[in-house]
């Protein structure tokens, strides 16, 4: 029987070869970097939770209209409540054309997706492919996108060489993978993704952290552009980033990685701390209620030591006490329980703040990543 006789074996060959037989095409996870732009029409709250990393959102029900859809579908009846969704779906569809795609060209091939690849990117494609651009659905729309990321994670982590940058808080492990990636190294920030540095103090000041979801798509994303053969540089973490947990497999990996261990001077260290949480000068009763989670480890009269200190502006004395007192012991038995490659880890002396200092120290990494690589290839 031919395709034209038997829909379900033609829809099948749309799926397997995304070639479009009489709508947009339905593709697969797989083929995502094959298209110009990526949009995502579910609601703003569905989006927030979790996308595909570099799609836009155009929501073809917004959060108020998907609620009243709903209420409607449940208390009235499902005829009622497609009309209105149908109205509303096709008046924000234009308002979509119009406002943000009627300057892309002929051959401009977008990829829409949905909750379950329904009716929702259905009919934004349909549009978009009337129009004559080379639009197509993803099979099986974020559900398909989210089995596909928690497979890959448990077996994406282990096709790498890692290379873990250790050293005590306030020695420059973030400033060097950042210095890493601006000199061409393949790195991975795991705090940058998590919008957190990995502390009690580690909020970042007007960027709250992901949810989980989106934690893991954007460290997907971030694994599927490395390159494998290369070596991949990431820091030191424990299994949780601030209210973030570590992939399995990817925090597994990372143990079982080789190290580099960066050193400074307690002076540097003070120093380098105090530029990266400035914010909490002005702050203080903020940084006091941070400090308060520590009571159970330190008692009250450390904690009341370290908000005196804060009151006073004695920012060098209290970020001295707690690396003396809190960061370095935790740091010393968390580093030794989880790395066992840390004994033979080369170690580099940071010597100042400056950006030039962290330069010349990621150049050198990268020059003994190259040579290690070369008598991996001999062996």
């Amino acid at each position: 029987m031919h395709a034209a006789n038997n829909p379900h074996r033609g829809e099948k060959q749309r799926v397997a070869t995304g070639i479009a037989v009489r709508g947009p095409a339905l593709v697969t996870v797989a083929q995502l970097p094959e298209f110009d732009e990526i949009i995502d029409v579910r609601s703003e709250d569905e989006f927030a939770e979790d996308h595909v990393p570099g799609a836009i959102n155009c929501p073809v029900l917004d959060n108020d209209e998907r609620a009243r859809v709903g209420t409607i579908y449940k208390q009235q009846s499902p005829f009622e409540a497609k009309k209105i969704g149908a109205a509303l779906v096709s008046a924000n569809i234009a308002r979509h054309l119009q406002q943000r795609f009627l300057g892309r060209p002929r051959e401009w091939r977008p990829l829409v997706y949905c909750w379950r690849g329904g009716s929702r990117s259905d009919a934004f494609a349909h549009v978009l492919h009337q129009v004559g651009w080379h639009a197509a659905r993803l099979d099986g729309g974020y559900r398909a996108y989210r089995r596909a990321v928690v497979a890959q994670m448990a077996e994406l982590p282990r096709r790498f060489r890692w290379r873990v940058v250790c050293g005590l808080t306030g020695t420059g492990k973030s400033r060097l993978l950042r210095a890493l990636r601006e000199a061409g190294g393949q790195t991975l920030d795991l705090e940058a993704l998590a919008a957190h540095r990995g502390s009690v103090l580690g909020d970042l000041p007007g960027s709250p952290q992901p949810s989980q979801k989106l934690f893991e798509s954007r460290i997907w994303s971030a694994l599927t552009g490395f390159n494998p053969p290369r070596e991949v540089f990431v820091e030191a973490e424990s299994k949780k980033i601030g209210a973030l947990r570590v992939p399995d497999a990817l925090i597994e990996a990372m143990w079982a990685g080789e190290c580099i261990v960066l050193e400074a001077t307690i002076g540097t260290r003070v120093e380098l701390l105090q530029q990266e949480y400035s914010h909490f000068f002005e702050q203080v009763g903020l940084l006091g209620e941070k400090l308060a989670c520590l009571a159970p480890l330190h008692g009250h009269a450390i904690i009341e030591k370290w908000k005196v200190l804060a009151r006073a502006g004695s920012w060098s004395e209290l970020t001295s006490d707690l690396l003396i007192r809190h960061y370095d012991p935790a740091y010393t038995r968390a580093i030794a329980k989880h790395y066992p490659a840390l004994g033979r880890a080369p170690r580099l002396q940071l010597s100042d703040t400056s950006d030039a200092s962290f330069k010349a120290l990621a150049q050198l990494c990268l020059d003994q990543s190259r040579v290690t690589s070369h008598e991996s290839r001999i062996l």
